[in-house]
């Protein structure tokens, strides 16, 4: 009898072992297939779509990040058999996680990637490019080449050349003229525009500035574009460690000018720059609600705005925010407290980035759907929040749990279809000190529609 008790005992610990292993690979909603993209790779959040789905329904995600030594590399993921290339771009760029490349897919097929130093050096300036001579075999991609967006007028006007981010999109309703932007010339927001699939680019324009010119106040934009006829943008008054009430702006590009969310103009782009007060008020910081940072921004079916930011009453305590604009309103719900800064920082030292956040990501095609990383028992984990109010309340189940690592910066790659499986993309820390020292993975998840 005791024999049996103990075989009893032994197949129900072995059951609830699989039990466990299940919970974790098969998440719900989530993980019918998971893996490994790279075992070195890394990402910042603004140089974006730094992932994006081709044009041809459940065929190819492609991406891009930076490795531990610096090489860029880009990257596709087929969809339905989950089969991996890999072409390097740049060799030793520099070993930093904000040089990570941007995609966009032309209207033949072709990939454009663009990524940047950050902020240059004597090593090199300036915005790097490649692109595919077949469609999106990532193989494919051309030799680098070197633009520098500027011109002596505009460096006389607003003093500082640096090249940081870089965000491309196409605009159908202009003739399929191509967009890019990043943080250039001024330490300011500033777009080029090209008429010819990326070939030859327009001298750059500042968008946002201080009132008084400051070249250490750099806002930062996170974009969304419908691929038609808009582009939005959501930013700040500057980077939150340097602005202690950093509050969070809206406008969007159309037509040769630049609208606030009532539709009331704020500039054309022969007046640009303008400055964040003349945009629409997202988020305004207090002392006592904190100071904020951006992660998304996307449009709903009904053309409703939707954001993902965070606040920070202090350093250490990261609140995500969910804020919906229905056309009269900004409805602004609390989401979670996210923990605190992700970085790992070495003992005895204050840490450089307090306000490294996890991360959110929306959901394209159903913004409803949230995706953010946060703390669980001192290690950041990946969640899917789901609302049917505008955020005001949430259904949160597990995407990564009792994991060992960190889990950070997760993403969705842009231009989902309807049909498309979902593709959950994210950083997974073995080290992240700072975004010049660490040793990341970029994993992913894929599920049906």
């Amino acid at each position: 009898m005791k024999g049996g008790e103990k075989f009893c005992s032994m197949i129900m610990k072995n059951l609830l072992a699989i039990f466990h292993v299940f919970l974790i690979c098969y998440t719900p909603g989530f993980g019918q297939s998971a893996g490994t993209l790279t075992e070195d790779g890394a990402w910042c959040w603004f140089s974006d779509p730094r992932a994006i789905y081709s044009s041809k329904k459940n065929s190819q995600v492609i991406t891009g990040w930076v490795t531990s030594s610096g090489d860029i590399m880009a990257a596709s993921l087929d969809i339905k058999n989950g089969r991996i290339e890999k072409k390097k771009l740049y060799t030793n760029l520099e070993k930093d996680d904000h040089d990570n490349p941007a995609f966009l897919e032309l209207p033949d097929r072709r990939i454009l990637t663009q990524y940047t130093w950050h902020g240059g050096s004597a090593q090199g300036m300036g915005v790097i490019q490649n692109v595919t001579t077949q469609g999106p075999k990532v193989s494919t991609f051309s030799d680098s080449v070197v633009l520098k967006p500027t011109n002596q007028k505009l460096l006389d006007r607003f003093k500082r050349e640096t090249y940081t981010y870089a965000n491309p999109f196409l605009l159908s309703s202009e003739n399929n003229k191509l967009y890019s932007f990043g943080r250039w010339i001024g330490f300011k927001p500033n777009f080029v525009t090209s008429t010819d699939n990326g070939k030859t680019w327009s001298d750059p324009v500042v968008i946002i500035t201080s009132k008084e010119l400051n070249t250490n106040n750099r806002p930062y934009v996170k974009y969304f574009s419908d691929g038609k006829s808009r582009i939005h943008l959501i930013f700040t008054d500057g980077h939150p460690n340097a602005e202690p009430l950093n509050s969070v702006y809206y406008c969007f590009y159309e037509n040769g000018a630049f609208w606030r969310a009532d539709g009331s103009k704020i500039a054309t782009i022969e007046q640009l720059p303008f400055h964040p007060s003349d945009a629409t008020i997202v988020y305004q910081a207090t002392p006592t609600t904190g100071k904020a940072w951006i992660f998304d921004i996307v449009v709903d079916k009904k053309g409703n705005l939707v954001v993902a930011y965070t606040r920070y009453p202090t350093n250490d305590n990261h609140q995500y925010y969910y804020a919906v604009y229905d056309g009269k309103k900004w409805n602004d719900h609390h989401l979670i407290d996210s923990g605190n800064w992700f970085p790992q920082t070495p003992e005895g030292k204050m840490e450089k980035e307090q306000n490294y956040s996890g991360g959110l990501t929306i959901d394209t095609l159903d913004p409803s759907i949230v995706y953010f990383s946060h703390e669980i028992n001192g290690v950041f984990e990946i969640s899917k929040g789901q609302t049917s109010d505008m955020g005001n309340s949430w259904k949160i189940t597990p995407v990564t749990r009792n994991s060992k690592l960190d889990n950070v910066r997760p993403t969705i790659p842009r231009y989902k279809k309807p049909g498309d499986k979902s593709v959950l993309l994210w950083m997974e820390n073995k080290k992240y000190v700072h975004y010049t020292d660490y040793d990341s993975r970029i994993k992913f998840h894929i599920s049906a529609p």
